[in-house]
């Protein structure tokens, strides 16, 4: 099991020696190497049997250092980046050379996002490299939000993971890409669309690919427990499926089921992103043989937890 604890100089001895560190964001727990490394890199692949064709973000300190590995910084990203960082933002420019084609899985682009946590934002000052660091779980599952879950999937595989407690937002930051200059989303997120707009003005939005994706977390069926999850009208549901074999996952309802998760009692959007990872773990420890879930409001971060909803719910190609 892996040994875990606060000592930032633990963290940043292992990192410096090539090892691997779950590290605490404020949206979920990153799986760590130093950026700059392809061994290194090359062993958060293999650790999370992630593909290779899924492009890694680059953890950064603050937006001087992006400047060292961008080619270019649009003029909106620099917008972005002065209102949103640190923050649950990524943002997805031209690359310069001394980041490895392995992390951007080929692609001229990479993904750089200064994370809002104090113990990871002092271990990124006090590195001389970025952080690869996609999240800390086995590749297409439920993303972690607690050192514990970290521990139960990866332990094994790691030496350290810094604890951070749980994370604030409880969803991936929201990526942000630039074609001719101009933003578009390419994965919703921590950070609301309205937000961006009300920096950078109207924005498009392509959120996923089957294949190929310019962005991590693009690939439609991802963030999955392991029982099958449907989504649609939980009184209908109800009526079909035995409620003593199914998990009913609520955005603030209450249907006294025997296996039930409510996101939020008082229907708050903020708290249901915090708990919706969580909620799903859960229910992989119920004796359940399906997970039956409403989607949320669908604005502000509702766009990004019905987003992880659809994708937990996709039979994936």
């Amino acid at each position: 099991m892996a040994n875990t604890g606060k000592d930032i100089n633990i963290a940043k001895h292992l990192l410096e020696q090539g090892s691997l560190v779950a590290i605490p964001t404020e949206t979920v727990y990153g799986l760590a190497a130093n950026a700059l490394d392809v061994s290194a890199v090359s062993r958060i692949f293999e650790v999370k049997k992630r593909p290779y064709f899924d492009p890694l973000i680059v953890h950064i300190p603050n937006i001087d250092t992006a400047k060292r590995y961008a080619e270019f910084l649009p003029a909106a990203a620099i917008q972005l980046a002065k209102k949103f960082w640190p923050g649950p933002l990524t943002l997805v420019v031209k690359k310069d050379r001394i980041i490895p084609d392995l992390v951007t899985s080929g692609l001229d682009t990479v993904g750089l996002r200064c994370p809002d946590h104090p113990l990871t934002s002092t271990l990124l000052h006090r590195l001389n490299f970025p952080l690869a660091a996609p999240s800390a779980n086995p590749f297409g599952y439920v993303s972690p939000t607690r050192a514990s879950h970290v521990q139960e999937q990866l332990g094994n595989e790691i030496p350290y993971i810094l604890d951070g407690g749980s994370c604030e937002v409880g969803i991936e930051s929201t990526i942000v890409g630039f074609e001719n200059d101009l933003p578009v989303i390419l994965r919703v997120g921590g950070l609301s669309h309205e937000m961006i707009e009300s920096v950078v003005g109207k924005t498009a939005v392509m959120t996923h690919s089957t294949s190929n994706p310019l962005a991590p977390g693009q690939l439609k069926s991802h963030y999955a427990p392991r029982v099958k999850v449907i989504i649609g009208n939980l009184e209908e549901m109800l009526q079909r499926y035995n409620v003593h074999h199914s998990g009913v996952l609520t955005f603030s309802r209450d249907f006294k089921s025997p296996y039930q998760y409510i996101l939020s009692p008082s229907g708050s959007l903020q708290q249901a992103a915090q708990n919706l990872f969580s909620a799903l773990r859960e229910f992989d420890k119920m004796p359940i043989d399906v997970i039956l879930a409403e989607l949320v409001p669908d604005h502000g971060l509702g766009k990004a937890i019905n987003d992880r909803l659809r994708r937990a719910a996709a039979d994936g190609d």
